[in-house]
């Protein structure tokens, strides 16, 4: 397949902000590179940017808050714990454009933690209480919004989790995304914590069940569109982490759950990316900056292997853009008719035995 000249893929900027799907914010992940590329496989899903911290926003010199128009619905997640500091960084994020705000009550890092910040704040609770009336009261047409874990360390218990949200939920927070798990502060690296402390969903479900006021989004292991619609009859939203990221392809059918479904043509998708690095680079980026976020692509399909390999060993190093995407899909391309080939024999193989 000859990947077309011009795009066909429109956003439709008038979408109204539906947080029923979101991708987690992934450190090192969903950078604005990955969010432009996610938004072309799914119209409707709340997008997140990685975690920003208030002292990069207010004291560093690169732009953090920089985001592509076509993004939207995007999210900022910041991390800190200064009321003030948090009230400046959102009128900052609302002057560019954010809708709203996540404070991040949920990353377990020895970083963060020295930060006085993330999952370190669930014994904080009123910290956080006055993070949200700060940050509501300085941009009050900004939504503010929380993502934490179930509990810390040994602090596993539905009347913990409770104490946290309570004083937040009065400061005026009425939207939470609960990562269903404990977060071990020590003894388990952030690697560790995304896996080992067990999955509670029924907890979640208790959290709405307690508040049905609140809009409660379920987030942790979360790998199927099965298992989306099953978490919807009990909450408000499901956020999709890692295997939004391993597995891109699972976002086309995302705006089918919002009644929106339209087919996704993968032809335009890479050449839209390849506007969008070549445009990268005219900035003094590199194609790789982009593409990484691509490896994922056709995860569990015919070309899937040869499409890593190939955007692995040459991205790095890439400098044309087309080039490297172009060759990388012609042997997708060619995968796929070997395997279309194939089991048209094998159709007409099972065809004659039935005569």
């Amino acid at each position: 397949m000859t990947i077309p000249n011009k795009p066909e893929y429109n956003v439709d900027e008038s979408l109204a902000f539906n947080r029923k799907l979101s991708i987690a914010p992934m450190l090192d992940w969903t950078d604005r590179h990955c969010r432009y590329f996610h938004r072309l496989l799914t119209q409707h899903t709340v997008l997140y940017t990685e975690m920003v911290t208030t002292g990069a926003i207010i004291h560093g010199k690169m732009d953090f808050l920089q985001f592509d128009p076509a993004e939207q619905p995007v999210v900022l997640q910041l991390g800190g714990s200064d009321p003030a500091a948090m009230a400046e960084c959102t009128v900052r994020a609302a002057e560019r454009g954010y809708q709203e705000v996540n404070i991040n009550v949920g990353c377990p890092s020895d970083r963060v933690q020295n930060g006085s910040f993330g999952a370190c704040l669930m014994a904080e609770p009123q910290t956080v209480a006055a993070c949200v009336k700060a940050m509501k009261e300085a941009a009050p047409n900004t939504v503010v919004s929380v993502k934490t874990r179930l509990g810390i360390d040994e602090h596993d218990s539905d009347e913990y989790l409770q104490r946290f949200l309570e004083p937040v939920m009065e400061a005026g927070c009425e939207y939470f995304t609960l990562h269903a798990r404990n977060a071990w502060l020590k003894g388990l690296s952030p690697k560790q914590n995304r896996d080992i402390p067990p999955l509670r969903y029924d907890r979640v479900y208790r959290m709405k069940q307690r508040y049905p006021g609140l809009h409660i989004t379920i987030n942790g292991g979360i790998k199927t569109i099965a298992e989306i619609h099953q978490h919807l009859e009990h909450v408000d939203g499901v956020m999709i982490g890692r295997e939004a990221y391993q597995n891109p392809m699972l976002l086309t059918e995302f705006d089918a759950i919002y009644g929106a479904a339209k087919p996704v043509d993968v032809a335009n998708v890479l050449e839209h990316m390849i506007l969008y690095m070549e445009r990268h680079v005219a900035q003094g980026g590199r194609p790789w900056h982009v593409a990484r976020h691509m490896i994922g692509l056709f995860q569990g399909g015919p070309g899937a292997k040869k499409w890593r390999q190939l955007l692995s060993q040459k991205g790095p190093t890439a400098t044309d853009a087309r080039e490297l995407i172009e060759s990388a899909y012609a042997e997708v391309t060619t995968a796929r008719a070997r395997f279309d080939q194939h089991l048209a024999e094998l159709a007409m193989r099972q065809e004659a035995e039935d005569i």
